[in-house]
């Protein structure tokens, strides 16, 4: 490609939702000035403008506003930073030599050069097609985060009597805002033995409301021609496997999916950036690099956060760490990688960088439990050694947990071949 026509920038950041534009906000104060968002949509602020309940920012801004509050003070700040935010613009690919190809109505087709890349694409719902429910294709079956656009920003309800498969939280908070429309919501079906959404939300959104919630269930079948008249619910085994005999009938005629979001990781994938299984997200160190120098991932394209504060945190280091990349402050150390334990799914970072010697900052680590526990401690181990134990009351899918490594656990890994992090019932000698 000619090297001439590209527009040379220092970072680039593709999306401009709250990773994106915090990610930006930390670049700019770390003195970076020549720094270009793109964003896909007609405006800035992510999945939070059509998440009009509240509930957001009591962490970082120890209040509780909306989530278009919460995005507009992002948005005022960026735009009072002087940061270039250009929406409507369509990244189509990224490459290992941190090349950025975009087109957009406005500007054409662009290509950009940039010394560091930070991706804040965040993540997209599971689409009915990845359940395999036998059914027909008839209307009235929307993901939630759908059903929640078209009632918050558009103005249309997507039916009047429904059922909604799965307990994520678009889908918990879909139960509560779809009843106050005038709909009524039959019950919240549920495959596993626990909810996958946070506690609060089973709360505000399910009981306050006698919304039923029936955990280890499932959609077995769905009825209608041209719309939905029906599904049939069956409860599963310990295999999940739908038990003959249990079927539960509900005539209605909307079904919404709230069953899993996944990391928008397209353009991860096609800058051949080493990716995780688990998280379906990239590999980073704790400075959020991805295996590729000078490519950063933060927000929930690299991993599924519950709390916005939790991604705006993340993102300000990831923005921070790219202007240091630029700046040419390199972060070095020996890779120790940070593997899960017994009852740990999706670690993140999945290596630390640690200097022996060196004043380590502390590192927070986090991950989802595979199942409910309680009153079990979380344990870190650097090759079978215990540096850290914390007791929780519990520990559910639902909810990330986070932990701080300071210095001195830091410092008792400079040695060490792994880290890793589990829970267990017992707290171990340290």
């Amino acid at each position: 490609m000619k090297t001439e026509n590209m527009i040379n920038v220092d970072i680039l950041i593709v999306g401009a939702g709250p990773a994106g534009l915090a990610a930006a906000i930390a670049a700019k104060e770390a003195g970076i000035n020549n720094m270009i968002v793109l964003e896909r949509e007609d405006n800035a602020g992510g999945i939070l403008r059509q998440c009009i309940h509240n509930g957001f920012g009591l962490h970082r801004f120890k209040e509780e506003l909306t989530g278009p509050e919460y995005a507009q003070r992002d948005i005022d700040k960026a735009a009072e930073m002087g940061i270039d935010v250009r929406t409507g613009v369509t990244v189509l690919n990224v490459t290992e030599d941190k090349v950025v190809t975009a087109i957009s109505r406005e500007w054409g087709l662009q290509v950009f050069k940039a010394k560091a890349v930070v991706l804040a694409m965040g993540c997209r719902e599971r689409p009915r097609g990845a359940l395999a429910i036998p059914g027909t294709r008839c209307a009235g079956i929307y993901s939630a985060g759908t059903a929640q656009k078209f009632v918050n920003l558009e103005g249309f309800m997507p039916g009047r009597k429904c059922v909604i498969l799965g307990s994520g939280d678009i889908g918990l908070i879909m139960a509560r805002r779809m009843t106050l429309q005038g709909a009524k919501v039959l019950a919240c079906v549920e495959l596993m033995p626990y909810s996958s959404g946070l506690n609060r939300n089973i709360v505000q959104c399910l009981q306050d409301y006698n919304i039923p919630l029936y955990l280890s269930h499932t959609v077995v079948d769905i009825q209608g021609k041209e719309r939905v008249t029906g599904v049939t619910v069956a409860k599963v085994d310990e295999n999940r496997r739908p038990i003959p005999g249990s079927e539960i009938q509900f005539e209605c005629d909307t079904l919404l999916l709230s069953v899993g979001l996944l990391p928008e990781n397209e353009l991860t994938i096609g800058a051949g950036v080493e990716m995780s299984n688990v998280t379906s997200g990239a590999v980073v160190d704790d400075c959020l690099q991805t295996s590729i120098p000078g490519i950063f991932a933060c927000g929930n394209v690299l991993h599924v956060h519950d709390l916005v504060d939790h991604v705006s945190n993340e993102s300000f280091k990831a923005g921070k760490a790219a202007a240091d990349y630029v700046n040419g402050i390199v972060h070095t150390g020996r890779e120790v990688p940070v593997k899960d334990g017994v009852g740990v799914r999706g670690c993140v970072p999945q290596t630390i960088k640690l200097e022996k010697g060196a004043e380590h900052a502390p590192v927070s680590v986090m991950f989802r439990s595979d199942r409910v526990y309680q009153n079990h401690y979380i344990v870190v181990k650097a090759d079978g050694k215990a540096i850290f134990a914390q007791k929780k009351m519990i520990c559910t899918p639902g909810e990330m947990a986070d932990i701080s490594l300071n210095a001195k656990a830091l410092a008792a890994c400079e040695e060490a071949a792994e880290i890793v992090v589990s829970i267990e019932a017992e707290k171990p000698a340290m």
